[in-house]
């Protein structure tokens, strides 16, 4: 207990910001969550794997996988307030736990390099849905539309550092002046637009069929072994646990708040805005008779032919758009803040000199991504472009591998007593039961299905 006191010190740890409060903790870090892969992802997933059933499935991962890590995350983090690397090492004494340290940045550049090409493309289809020309694009017209663009040797490459230099300008404003007050204005924007988006789909006539495919399971699904998966994917890859985002953001996370508390409420928001862009959408394009199941192409491809048709579409599109486009942003600002929080604190560099550099390389490193549905479309892997191949890498081996490290550190090698303790789960108002519970998941159950997601990556290749 005394380590952990040490630990915890202001004086030691040089800690040098915190969120002004647990409300820009919570909006932060749930905005660090909610993203593309909540309401893009989301929903072309659930299309493909029966809907109801999955969100079945889905939900309990969420339980099992991801509220379990994100404790454990939150807890590193506060207890040392240095970042990944640093507080595991700290806390074991064993340099060599800082591979995860740079596994964590590794991570945050790779899903940066790729996330930016995919945000930029929703800027583009946001700009274009306000001066119209979007909705001037003809009946059945879009997916000519969206491959012309995605092909194109320039186009995608600027909408990309579109996104990365609106990431950069956040996050080099800090924690409370730049992270924190986005959030306090685009989260609550976020959530508004969600809700009037889903309750529009509601007013549909048909939609009713589909609230039945996201709600009602089809049981006959659970026998496909490839929806467990899916679930197990996607709630790995909705919350971004494994890439350090809860380390860094639990280090500026002040000993008043409860880890419990911050976690449901973290967990319980990014599901729900999953759920209500489901709403939205699966409404909206049952009501219009079109394939729930149209994969990735579902955002840019179906719904705009969809906004054409529909009454006041144009408004809706600019909704939808700037919904993707501002939880992509927050997201974006998130995996920008792990390399930041990392080389602020392991070098001499400012995050005034720090930040720009970082948005630079990751745009370099995106660029092929960019450019692989065009000029370098002919360089692929086992049928995959260049995006493709790291959205894959890093969804299917790196993040579970990140979450590996994780739950092994905190199941095994943190001692109970002080893993209870940090997690703030062997308080009164908890008891020692629950925090038994989560123990054991993390030990047991959560490392289990994590093995299942990197098995199936393995085999998929």
């Amino acid at each position: 207990m005394a380590e952990m006191n040490e630990l915890a010190s202001p004086g030691v740890t040089g800690a040098s910001e915190e969120w002004s409060s647990s409300w820009g903790f919570i909006l932060a870090t749930v905005g660090s969550a909610a993203g593309i892969g909540n309401i893009w992802r989301f929903s072309y997933v659930a299309g493909e794997n029966g809907g109801g059933a999955f969100l079945l499935l889905y939900l309990v991962c969420i339980a099992l996988i991801g509220l379990p890590i994100v404790i454990a995350e939150l807890a590193i983090g506060r207890v040392d307030r240095r970042g990944a690397t640093p507080a595991i090492e700290r806390l074991t004494r064993l340099r060599h736990w800082r591979s995860f340290g740079i596994l964590s940045v590794v991570i945050a550049f790779l899903v940066l390099s790729f996330y930016s090409v995919i945000a930029g493309w929703a800027f583009k289809y946001l700009l274009g849905a306000l001066d119209g020309s979007l909705m001037r694009v003809a009946s059945g017209g879009h997916g000519e539309f969206f491959e012309r663009f995605i092909s194109g040797p320039l186009q995608p490459v600027i909408w990309q550092f579109c996104m990365i230099a609106a990431t950069v300008l956040v996050v080099i404003g800090g924690v409370r002046n730049g992270i924190e007050a986005v959030n306090r204005v685009l989260m609550p924007a976020l959530f508004a637009i969600v809700v009037g988006l889903a309750a529009y789909g509601l007013t549909l006539s048909g939609s009713a069929a589909g609230l039945r495919f996201l709600f009602a399971p089809d049981w006959t699904a659970l026998g496909n072994p490839s929806v467990y998966l899916a679930a197990m994917g996607q709630a790995f890859f909705s919350l971004g646990v494994g890439m350090a985002v809860f380390v860094t953001y639990g280090g500026y996370l002040p000993a008043r708040h409860r880890i419990p508390q911050a976690a449901c409420a973290v967990v319980a928001g990014d599901t729900l805005i999953a759920i209500l862009a489901g709403i939205a959408i699966f409404s909206t394009v049952f009501a219009f008779g079109v394939d729930p199941a149209s994969g990735p192409e579902l955002a840019f491809i179906t719904l705009p032919q969809i906004f054409l048709a529909m009454p006041g579409g144009r408004l809706v599109a600019i909704f939808f758009f700037a919904l993707l486009v501002a939880g992509a942003l927050t997201s974006m600002v998130s995996m920008l803040e792990v390399p930041v929080a990392y080389l602020v604190r392991r070098t001499r560099y400012s995050r005034r000199q720090l930040v720009p550099a970082l948005g630079i390389a990751i745009f370099l490193l995106g660029v092929p991504s960019a450019l692989g549905f065009g000029p370098l479309e002919t360089i692929n892997w086992h049928g995959r472009g260049i995006l493709d191949n790291v959205d894959y890498l890093v969804a299917n081996f790196l993040l579970p591998a990140g979450g590996i490290l994780i739950v092994l550190f905190v199941g095994w090698r943190w001692r109970r007593h002080d893993a209870l303790t940090g997690a703030d789960l062997d308080r009164s108002r908890w008891g020692t039961r629950w925090g038994l519970v989560w123990l054991w998941l993390i030990r047991i159950v959560t490392p289990t299905l994590i093995l299942l997601i990197i098995l199936n990556g393995i085999v998929d290749v």
